[in-house]
């Protein structure tokens, strides 16, 4: 279990099996043990996906924002499990994705997530990404932890 509440890279690579380039969370905040959270992508020029997606005009994918948010809600859950290493999370469905402005090189994309189900070892999660306190999308989605 992660005691502080604010992991940081180094922290984040113990508890995800992604590594570059796609660890999508920079840093996480903790703000309920278990249930809620922040984490932080920075984005510059430098991600691979901003070089084909798309050259005049860099955006990340949507696909990359859930993703995004799939791996905080991970992070929010691994990081409050006793013995975390062994554990993995696996992405199950995604709803009610929305897409409401693009993100650029330069942003700070911030994902809001907070568990509102669990069953057994089934969560359910609702994401919403913000850059400059607007909302750029959000998610409902579900995952499985896996020993």
């Amino acid at each position: 279990m992660i005691e502080n509440k604010v992991l940081r890279i180094d922290e984040i690579l113990e508890l995800l099996p992604h590594r570059y380039p796609f660890v999508m969370v920079d840093k996480l905040e903790i703000i309920e043990n278990g249930i809620k959270g922040i984490g932080t992508k920075n984005l510059t020029i430098n991600e691979e996906f901003f070089q084909g997606h798309f050259p005049n005009y860099p955006i990340m994918p949507g696909v990359l924002q859930v993703e995004a948010m799939a791996q905080t809600a991970g992070l929010i859950v691994l990081s409050a499990l006793e013995n975390p290493e062994g554990h993995s999370v696996l992405f199950m469905s995604v709803e009610s994705a929305k897409f409401r402005k693009p993100v650029r090189p330069g942003d700070q994309l911030k994902m809001h997530i907070e568990k509102i189900k669990e069953r057994h070892n089934i969560y359910v999660f609702k994401g919403m990404c913000y850059v400059d306190d607007v909302l750029v999308s959000e998610a409902e989605f579900t995952a499985m932890i896996t020993k």
